[in-house]
């Protein structure tokens, strides 16, 4: 049996983290990352496009908590003692810069995953920790001062054991029947399939909306993007974050509610485009948008309202002019289904969030047993704030263990 003070299990982003983090404070540790594929850090690699979305440039520990639908009020205390501006420095003193884009995403000023790969790698090797792959955990038990894992093919042991082993339903599993509750995991940040004639051939087109779910308080703003599929881009992928389960309830079947101009409601749309109507006369209504929209979905609009290719606005009733408004700020759309948003695959649930001290990454049940990242009941919206929960867990880890 190979003994270690500490063992990582999960050899990804928060399982690196926490590692370097540890031996850097406790040079005397011997520690270990045990990975049950053949390559670590493989979601590092893909996240981003390849570029790593290392974190977000929210520096203030109560605005960062508003990105989590899970874990907002958990991680106050934690972002309070290692926040995005703490991550910044980090990988600055570990030789990595990174640069903040217009939406507030930061990269590394390399644009490649393999720069933080890079770096965590070198840094595992000078510290002395050791990175086992293909150890695949098949049982997880506890003595009196120690903990005791199995893999398929060897056996271990260590006075303290970090699970970071992200979304994986086999430890779940296993810390479930060690007495831990598991919230079922459903996923989030996700894209909704959506077939309609109003979206057709409009493939790439961006443009701010705000989305809401009918029968439901959920509602998000934010660009939507057209695909091939359906819908997708910031404002989707936020809406399915806040609303992980309630469209897991609905087997991902729902009706949306489309604000293509999220600065009006139905009223003050009827009103513009009656001063439209008087000012633009003698124009026709579908040759150009005369609101913030791109021409091409103003155009789709302009049909589903009734309104004909030729059609001037002066011939426009008021009849058709309140269907333009119901289209343009109330438009109805079918979901059915989802796809998942890149390769990025995020889950809502996990372990309990009651039953881990937030101050050390602790379990509640079960000393010497710490928790960081994914394999918690806590996510995010997309732009880096996943990953800082990640560092923000290791950090707290490595200073109390």
């Amino acid at each position: 049996m190979k003994h270690y003070d500490v063992i990582l299990v999960g050899g990804g982003a928060a399982g690196f983290f926490t590692a370097i983090n540890l031996v850097e404070k406790h040079p005397h540790l011997k520690v270990a990352i045990l990975e049950r594929g053949k390559e670590v850090l493989s979601k590092v690699r893909i996240s981003g496009g390849g570029r790593c979305n290392v974190t977000h440039a929210c520096f203030v520990p109560s605005d960062l908590v508003k990105n989590y639908p899970r874990g907002e009020k958990e991680l106050l205390g934690p972002f309070n003692q290692f926040c995005s501006g703490d991550t910044i420095a980090w990988f600055e003193q570990h030789g990595v810069s990174l640069k903040i884009e217009e939406d507030g995403r930061m990269f590394p000023t390399t644009d490649s995953s393999e720069t933080i790969i890079d770096c965590f790698l070198k840094a595992t090797r000078q510290l002395g920790i050791q990175v086992l792959t293909q150890q695949s955990v098949q049982s997880l038990f506890r003595g009196e001062n120690y903990w005791k894992i199995e893999t398929q093919n060897e056996h271990y042991s260590a006075e303290k054991v970090v699970m970071t082993t992200g979304s994986n339903p086999k430890i779940w599993e296993l810390l479930a029947q060690l007495g831990h509750t598991i919230v079922e995991a459903v996923p989030s940040l996700f894209t909704f399939n959506c077939k309609d004639s109003r979206i057709k051939d409009l493939m790439g087109l961006s443009t701010p909306a705000t989305v809401s779910v009918a029968g439901t308080k959920l509602s998000a703003t934010g660009p939507l993007l057209i695909t091939h599929w359906g819908m997708s881009g910031p404002g989707i992928l936020r809406l399915s974050a806040w609303g992980a389960r309630i469209l897991a309830e609905k087997k991902y079947q729902c009706t949306v509610v489309i604000n293509w101009l999220p600065e009006e409601d139905r009223e003050s749309c009827m009103a513009l485009l009656k001063t439209i109507r008087g000012e633009q006369s003698k124009k026709k209504v579908a040759r150009k948008a005369p609101v913030d929209l791109p021409n091409r979905l103003w155009d789709n609009l302009v049909q589903a309202a009734g309104i004909a290719d030729e059609q001037k606005w002066a011939d426009v009733t008021n009849k058709q002019l309140q269907q333009l408004a119901d289209q343009l700020t109330h438009g109805q759309f079918q979901v059915n289904g989802k796809s998942t948003f890149k390769e990025e695959f995020v889950t809502a649930g996990g372990i309990d969030l009651k039953e881990v001290n937030f101050k050390t990454m602790e379990s509640k049940l079960l000393p010497n047993l710490y928790f960081a990242g994914e394999i918690l009941n806590v996510d995010a919206i997309t732009g880096g704030f996943n990953f800082q929960n990640a560092w923000t867990g290791g950090f707290i880890i490595a200073n109390n263990l």
